[in-house]
């Protein structure tokens, strides 16, 4: 695909990863849809005549079906879909520990799963739907993690990526013949707020002594990636894993 006409919907657009990947693509692309459900965050981001902006809470189904018909009917559609919103989440599976009930709770659990893989499967599930009916072409790329090979503590979390990156490999095999694309890209450690949110500085020091590069990834190399994938047209059904060479 020419990255120029390329139309990019961005999930969790808000802040973060997805912040950062929407506002550098703008300067490459078509257009870019973000879509968040935080309105006050998306007020934020700074206006812009290519830029269009969705507050839609995307673990609700009909929310979902409404935002997307609505792209699709009023602004032209898009042709690359960035499944990026996700939650990070670190609990063992036992605690013992803990003073009560010593099993990984179970609303944790279903936030995460709510998130990471019941939103993606809502929002490609319309997207391709739209995408199909408007014969139009174009790359699912959705965000797994390094941790979808099982972390320690991240039971949930690990689960998602997992899952997450199964859907890619099956989506791929079921929209090719519509020249539908879909693939996973599955960073490891990469400098971001997030990342010091959810890791203690000693944690952060250990993981970072073990990639092979001995250092975080940097936001331009996720960007790169994602450029790539749009870029090449047989990429496909795969995962980019994006690590520094570390394995967990």
């Amino acid at each position: 695909m020419d990255l120029s006409t390329a139309r990019v919907l961005i999930t969790g657009a808000g802040r973060g990863i997805g912040q950062f990947i929407a506002l550098r693509l703008l300067e490459k692309v078509a257009s870019v849809v973000v879509i968040d459900r935080d309105q006050d965050l998306l007020k934020k981001l700074e206006s812009h005549p290519r830029l269009i902006k969705y507050t839609c809470d995307i673990t609700q189904p009909a929310e979902v079906e409404s935002t997307i018909q609505e792209i699709f009917q009023k602004h032209g559609g898009i042709n690359v879909c960035i499944n990026n919103a996700g939650i990070i989440h670190s609990e063992p599976l036992i605690n013992i520990l803990s003073r009560g009930d010593k099993k990984h709770n179970l609303t944790n659990w279903q936030k995460v799963i709510d998130v990471n893989l019941n939103a993606v499967f809502y929002v490609t599930a319309n997207v391709a739907e739209q995408m199909v009916l408007h014969k139009q072409k174009g790359v699912i790329i959705n965000i797994s993690s390094i941790s979808a090979q099982g972390n320690v503590g991240q039971s949930a979390y690990a689960a998602s990526k997992a899952a997450v990156e199964a859907l890619s490999k099956t989506w791929s095999k079921e929209l090719g013949m519509f020249k539908i694309r879909c693939v996973s890209v599955a960073p490891g450690f990469f400098e971001t707020p997030s990342t010091r949110e959810s890791l203690s500085e000693n944690m952060l020091a250990k993981w970072q002594k073990s990639v092979p590069l001995g250092r975080l990834g940097a936001l331009d190399e996720l960007l790169s990636a994602m450029t790539f994938i749009i870029e090449n047209d047989y990429f496909n059904g795969k995962t980019l894993s994006l690590d520094g060479g570390l394995t967990i």
